[in-house]
C-alpha cells in the first residue's frame, strides 16, 4: 500500500503544472498516466512546436455555462508567469499570429522542462498505469490502479476531454465526477471541422485545397482568420473557431471577401468591362476555381448569357451575396476524432473557482479540459491547464 498526499491522474500539461506546484509545497506528489509517455498533447501542438499560450489569454477567449469561473485562475497564473517560467529555462520562443506563442526548437523542450519541475519538487511520475476505482476512505481516498492501491489526501483529475481518442481520450473524468455528486455539462467536440450534406459537398469537390482569408459568424460570435475547402467541409482557423460556437441545425455566414463589396466591384467592372465574364471578374478578387463556383451557386452562367454585361443589379447582388455573405447549414462535425478540444464538461457550480476543488467532496480537484471551461484556438487552451493546474496545486 503506497500512501502519498496527493495524488494525480493524468500527465497532461494541467496535471504535471499542478503536480510540480504541490510539490514545491512539500507535499508528497504522485503522478499516474495510462500513456507510456507523458504530455502527449502538448508533443504533437502546433505543429510540434507547442502554442503554449497567447499574449491575449484572457476570460474573454474562453467558453463556459459561467464565464466567470476561470477570471480566478486566469488572474493568478498568467501568461507571463508561463512565459518567465519558460525563459528560466532557456527556452527560445516566437510570436505569430494573433498573439500565439510558440517554441522556435520543439514540444519537447516544453514536456521536458515540466519533468524536471517535477523532478526538482520530488513529484514522481508512473506511466503505462492505469486507474480502476477511486473510493472515499475517512479523511481521503483509496484509489485503485493496475499497480496497486494508492491511499492520498487528495486526489486531482487532470485527464483531459474526450477529444483525439487515438491518444487514449475518453470520458473517465466525466465518471468520477459522476460517481461523486457533481453534474456535467452536455459535452460535444470543439475547435472542429464542419462537415456538409452530400450534395453541397459534390457541388463544392473543385474546392478542396483552397483557402481564403475570411470572416465566419455564428449568432452573433464572428472570427476573422483562414477557412479552407476540404474534402468533407470547411476546415481552417476561422471554422475551428466557429465550431465551438456552432451547434448542430444552425447556419453559419461567411464573408469570403472582408472589406471589400463584392457587388460594388462587379458593378464597377460591368461599367468598365461589360463582356467580360462574371467569373473573369470575380477571380480578380478570389481563386479562380471559387469565384467560378460562387457563380454557379448563384445561378449565373459560366458561358454565354454569363457576361457582366448580361446580368442585373439583382443577379449581381446575388453573386455578390454569395462571396460577403454565403449562409450555408453545416450537417455535422468531424467529431473528437479531429477535435482539438471537448467543449462543456464538469460544472463549475460544483467547483471552488478559487482551488478547483468539488465545493462537496472535500480532497478531490478537476482541472484542465474536462472542466467546463474551452479556449479559442491559439494556445488559450494551454493557458487554462497552466492556469487551473496552478491554482489546484496551491491547494491540494
Amino acid at each position: 500500500m503506497e500512501h502519498v498526499d496527493v495524488l494525480i491522474i493524468g500527465a497532461g500539461a494541467a496535471g504535471m503544472m499542478c503536480a510540480y506546484q504541490a510539490g514545491r509545497r512539500g507535499r508528497s506528489v504522485r503522478v499516474i498516466e495510462h500513456n507510456d509517455t507523458p504530455g502527449d498533447k502538448i508533443r504533437i501542438s502546433g505543429g510540434g512546436r507547442c502554442n503554449f499560450t497567447n499574449l491575449g489569454a484572457g476570460p474573454k477567449a474562453f467558453l463556459s455555462q459561467n464565464p466567470h469561473f476561470c477570471k480566478s485562475a486566469l488572474s493568478r497564473y498568467t501568461q507571463h508567469d508561463f512565459i518567465k517560467l519558460i525563459e528560466q529555462h532557456g527556452i527560445a520562443w516566437h510570436e505569430k499570429t494573433l498573439g500565439q506563442l510558440f517554441c522556435d526548437g520543439s514540444a519537447r523542450q516544453i514536456i521536458d522542462m515540466l519533468k524536471a519541475e517535477m523532478a526538482r519538487a520530488g513529484a514522481q511520475v508512473r506511466l503505462s498505469t492505469s486507474v480502476n476505482d477511486i473510493e472515499k476512505a475517512g479523511d481521503g481516498f483509496m484509489v485503485t490502479t493496475t499497480e496497486g492501491p494508492i491511499a492520498c489526501s487528495s486526489v486531482v483529475i487532470a485527464t483531459g476531454g474526450k477529444s483525439i481518442p487515438k491518444m487514449g481520450a475518453s470520458g473517465f473524468g466525466y465518471d468520477v465526477a459522476r460517481r461523486f455528486g457533481l453534474r456535467i455539462t452536455e459535452t460535444r467536440p470543439g475547435l472542429v471541422p464542419l462537415t456538409f450534406e452530400a450534395g453541397l459537398l459534390d457541388r463544392l469537390k473543385p474546392l478542396a485545397g483552397i483557402s481564403v482569408d475570411a470572416v465566419v459568424a455564428c449568432g452573433k460570435t464572428r472570427f476573422a482568420e483562414a477557412v479552407l475547402f476540404t474534402h468533407r467541409g470547411l476546415s481552417g482557423p476561422a471554422i475551428l473557431q466557429i465550431s465551438s460556437y456552432w451547434r448542430e441545425g444552425e447556419a453559419i455566414t461567411i464573408d469570403m471577401l472582408p472589406g471589400t463589396d463584392a457587388f460594388g466591384a462587379l458593378k464597377a467592372a460591368r461599367a468598365q468591362a461589360g463582356r467580360r465574364a462574371v467569373s473573369t471578374a470575380l477571380g480578380e478578387l478570389l481563386p479562380k476555381r471559387l469565384a467560378q463556383t460562387v457563380c454557379e451557386l448563384a445561378g449565373v452562367r459560366t458561358g454565354p448569357g454569363g457576361n457582366l454585361a448580361d446580368c442585373s443589379d439583382a443577379v449581381l447582388r446575388r453573386v455578390g451575396a454569395g462571396v460577403n455573405a454565403w449562409t450555408v447549414k453545416p450537417v455535422g462535425s468531424e467529431g473528437y476524432r479531429t477535435a482539438e478540444v471537448t467543449v462543456g464538461g464538469v460544472d463549475t457550480r460544483d467547483l471552488d473557482q478559487k482551488t478547483m476543488a468539488a465545493r462537496a467532496v472535500p480532497g478531490l480537484f478537476f482541472i484542465g479540459e474536462v472542466v467546463d471551461v474551452t479556449g479559442w484556438l491559439g494556445g488559450y487552451n494551454f493557458q487554462w491547464a497552466w492556469s487551473s493546474g496552478w491554482v489546484a496545486g496551491q491547494a491540494a
